[in-house]
């Protein structure tokens, strides 16, 4: 695939913007932890070798403690199996950096959670009010966050490009019909009917992704009418039309190509609306169900408990982090790629 001169051109002028750049960095390596947390922080090892035979528990079946020759029939404690391998000197098991899954508990005997940061138990952001590590919680909500914002970015772009467009391009009675929807939908108060579908049931992922779309969509769909209603009356769409070109095609291989840098420059800023969005709804306990990983919950946990400064703070850091390169990435991007930009973040 050969990129046009154009788009080479908006590449190399998004690089040259450094904090967006390196922002866009430390936000894919974000993601590359993201999605593959388990091989950093898990329960469960990531190679168990036992009498010279191989187990790789993470991304494989659930493993009885019978199999290594212990007596329960449970999934099999990786930290106490390393301690009894070392000890017999029959194998070895190698453990991911943070030895706890976002579920999991540790108590002791003569305290009561939450702990504080420790290097000696390996919590290094302490734990939660029921003892649950609280980088495992962090990083796994770091996960369910950005997932949660880029799935409702395709489903709120999905809808508003497409009826943008034909609101744009098609005009008349098609245009005041959603013109009118759209004035009374967006008066619909969005956290009423969050509480009202919480009561009735709970929500889970998708169920929350579809509910705030049918809120979100109104904003996109502005900007494509009002682009498309400007391009339709363009030299190109004209000569197009002269033709014989079909409505679709007009749309699809002549203005939406042309207004394509207008979706890029507020995708990034809609990414982060959506991580708060998450977050506040967590916050408040209209979110995703215990004991589901969530900045929000945590955010709770910490406003409860003002004492235990770790957990707040981990999470407020976290926010600020994700949000800061977040926008850098998303002020790179206006920049390079909207032509009526001038050169103001280099």
């Amino acid at each position: 695939m050969t990129l046009n001169p154009l788009t080479i051109r908006k590449l190399k002028r998004f690089r040259s913007i450094r904090r967006g750049y390196w922002s866009f960095v430390i936000l894919l390596l974000l993601l590359l932890l993201a999605v593959g947390a388990e091989l950093c922080v898990n329960s469960r090892a990531l190679v168990v070798n036992d009498g010279g035979t191989w187990y790789f528990p993470t991304y494989g079946a659930m493993i009885p403690g019978a199999t290594f020759g212990l007596d329960y029939a449970y999934e099999t404690n990786y930290r106490a199996l390393k301690k009894t391998l070392e000890t017999e000197k029959r194998g070895w098991v190698l453990l991911p950096p943070i030895p706890w899954n976002p579920l999991e508990t540790d108590l002791k005997d003569d305290d009561y959670p939450p702990f504080a940061p420790s290097l000696h138990e390996r919590h290094l952001l302490g734990t939660d009010t029921v003892g649950r590590d609280v980088l495992a919680r962090l990083i796994y909500g770091f996960r369910t966050a950005i997932f949660f914002a880029l799935g409702l970015l395709l489903v709120t772009y999905a809808v508003g490009i497409s009826l943008g467009c034909l609101m744009g391009y098609l005009g008349g009675r098609f245009d005041l019909f959603f013109q009118r929807l759209i004035e009374i939908w967006s008066n619909v108060p969005f956290l009423y009917i969050v509480i009202i579908i919480s009561s009735i049931m709970t929500p889970g992922f998708w169920t929350l992704i579809i509910l705030m779309a049918l809120f979100s969509w109104m904003g996109m769909t502005w900007v494509m009418r009002t682009m498309t209603y400007r391009e339709r009356e363009r030299e190109y769409v004209l000569a197009a039309r002269a033709l014989g070109a079909s409505r679709w095609r007009i749309i699809v291989r002549h203005i939406l190509p042309n207004t394509l840098a207008v979706v890029v420059t507020y995708a990034p800023f809609s990414i982060s609306g959506g991580i708060v969005s998450l977050t506040s709804l967590d916050y408040l306990g209209f979110g995703l169900p215990a004991p589901t990983p969530s900045w929000g919950e945590l955010l709770n946990q910490g406003w409860a408990n003002m004492d235990a400064w770790w957990i707040a703070g981990s999470v407020i850091g976290a926010m600020m982090l994700v949000l800061t390169t977040v926008t850098f990435m998303g002020e790179a991007v206006r920049e390079a790629f909207d032509a009526k930009m001038y050169t103001y973040y280099e």
